[in-house]
């Protein structure tokens, strides 16, 4: 234990804080992690069932070292846990040659000699009939892509935290944070009481930009809805592995992507929009899917997708976190270094998430990280020595 209370505080325990506690008390860390909710929970960024895990990354091929690791990560945490939490399915990605989905994935894939399958129209339609191509649509085909379950992933971290001693405080709202005078150490102030700790790593997801005070454009929060479907026929066309999680760019219009058929809890074919949504705050977004909602998605998939029911079978409201670049921000506060900063994951950090808490475990214990995650610097998003405390 360090000079104050705990040696390290996580606020926030979705995907990343769940993991880093999880690291961070293994390491023999006197962890104090706290989260206003009950995680798992439906009100931020890391649920609805199923997450896509793919190593062909159309973001950057600077993401695929860490995609190797992140991989082995999941296997060591199902070896740890107990949980079978990786289930490959292959992931397609769809669009013409030129778009950010296709061109991207293939550049990554020749960059770091993926395993991959480029398919032509005629191809799709003959292997995934559910499909309707356009004439310039093609797909690229990763085997080793699939699906992580998502509140599992965030138990399994908690229950190995938990086992190794970490603190977890749940339904404890947090009132503000600042950096003692002093440096030595940071105070956490909650509905409960207040609670001190050498350092300190922000990961709460929607809720950091405002616990950061970073300018207003550095960190966004986007409304972003999850529908799951039915199939109208052919049920098992949906099914694994006769279909694999897809992500398609049309020509026109939004991103947006696809799981295969599941039954029992998240029934259906999980769909949405990766184009970010509606600007939002945690507290003030409307968590209420409508009509319009289903237009937007039925603006991607008609003419796209067949043999789908009109109306959803569930349907949910997530938050994306966003950065002006769309990478991740993940390193030291550029002027707090007792501030650990774990945000702006932009929709697609989930897959990464086991290795981030080992990766934010190193920044807070050795103050830098073998991997490469120099594209992440906090300090590119313009903080000023007055921001800081919250």
């Amino acid at each position: 234990m360090g000079k104050t209370g705990y040696d390290v505080a996580v606020l926030g325990l979705g995907a990343m804080g769940s993991a880093a506690a999880y690291h961070l008390a293994q390491r023999g860390q006197r962890v104090l992690a706290l989260d206003r909710f009950h995680p798992p929970h439906e009100h931020g960024s890391s649920h609805g069932h199923t997450r896509a895990i793919r190593k062909a990354y159309f973001e950057d091929p600077a993401y695929v070292p860490l995609l190797h690791r992140a991989y082995e990560s999941w296997r060591r945490l199902e070896k740890d846990s107990g949980r079978e939490l990786l289930r490959q399915t292959g992931t397609l990605m769809l669009g013409s040659p030129e778009s950010s989905v296709v061109a991207g994935s293939l550049q990554s894939a020749q960059e770091h000699g993926l395993a991959h399958q480029l398919l032509d129209g005629p191809e799709l339609v003959r292997r995934f009939p559910q499909l309707l191509p356009g004439k310039d649509t093609v797909g690229l085909l990763e085997e080793i892509g699939g699906i992580l379950a998502a509140e599992p992933c965030i138990e399994a971290h908690l229950e190995l935290a938990r086992r190794h001693g970490a603190d977890l405080h749940f339904d404890e709202f947090v009132d503000s944070w600042r950096e003692l005078p002093t440096r030595d150490g940071v105070e956490i102030v909650t509905g409960r009481g207040s609670y001190r700790a050498d350092r300190l790593v922000l990961a709460a997801g929607a809720w950091n930009p405002e616990m950061l005070r970073v300018p207003e454009t550095a960190l966004t929060v986007s409304r972003q809805v999850l529908f799951w479907m039915k199939p109208s026929q052919n049920e098992e066309r949906f099914r694994h592995p006769s279909f694999p999680v897809w992500v398609w760019a049309p020509e026109v219009g939004d991103i947006f992507y696809g799981f295969p058929m599941a039954d029992g809890k998240g029934a259906g074919i999980k769909m949405g929009i990766h184009t970010p949504g509606e600007l939002v705050s945690p507290e003030s977004v409307d968590r209420t899917v409508g009509t319009a909602d289903l237009r937007r998605l039925r603006c991607c998939y008609e003419g796209r997708l067949q043999w789908l029911e009109p109306e959803p079978l569930d349907a949910c409201v997530c938050l994306y976190t966003n950065s002006p670049d769309g990478h991740f921000v993940v390193g030291t506060h550029p002027f707090l270094p007792s501030v650990t900063i774990a945000s702006g994951f932009s929709g697609h950090g989930f897959k990464f998430s086991a290795l981030m808490g080992e990766i934010i475990a190193d920044l807070v214990t050795d103050g830098t990280s073998q991997h490469p995650i120099e594209i992440f610097a906090p300090a590119r998003l313009g903080f000023s020595r007055e921001e800081g405390a919250w």
